[in-house]
């Protein structure tokens, strides 16, 4: 498992610094939850770890798994499954957490998305990406960027911002009681 994380961010630094091309393409990580697979912007990717070392925090919302120690940095891990409303993921084999950056009102936050399994780094031209459906989709519209068409199949393309909104998951945090100071901590 260790190789393959190491693979991955390697993948992922080179695909950052320009190694794999370039034109008229966005470059995207894929990943697999419930099945499906999903992308997120390279730019909003910082590394992919193993699963492990988490430490639950009592009283949170569902969507937050737990904290990590990234390097002296609080990290809070969210499960994107209960997130999009759909039941927790299993840990398995090839769960691992990627560690996204977002930024909101001009402060970065580091944030670790909980996923089935990394699948690769992918170049989608923009003219193969079409807008989000306005019906059917099992998670909120509004968190589609796109639907990427790669081999004849549609990659769901997150708007990342949204999906990781610590304001929104803040408001949702306090209607179940709870804070979310942790999830602000850099």
């Amino acid at each position: 498992m260790s190789q393959m994380v190491k693979a991955q961010n390697h993948a992922v630094t080179a695909a950052k610094s320009g190694m794999t091309g370039g034109g008229e393409t966005n470059q995207y990580l894929t990943f697999t939850l419930g099945g499906e697979m999903f992308a997120v912007g390279i730019l909003n990717v910082k590394e992919i770890i193993e699963y492990g070392n988490l430490t639950e925090i009592p009283m949170m919302p569902g969507f937050i798994r737990g904290v990590i120690n990234l390097r002296g940095a609080v990290v809070p891990v969210i499960d994107l499954a209960v997130r999009f409303g759909s039941k927790g993921s299993q840990v398995q084999r090839r769960t691992c957490i990627v560690i996204v950056e977002v930024t909101e009102e001009e402060i970065k936050h580091d944030i670790g998305i909980m996923v089935d399994a990394v699948s690769e780094v992918l170049e989608i031209q923009a003219g193969n990406i079409e807008p989000p459906p306005s019906f059917g989709a099992r998670i909120r519209a509004d968190f589609i960027a796109g639907m990427g068409k790669v081999d004849d199949k549609f990659v769901i393309i997150l708007e990342i911002q949204k999906v990781l909104s610590v304001d929104e998951m803040a408001v949702l945090a306090n209607v179940s009681g709870t804070g979310l100071e942790v999830a602000a901590v850099n």
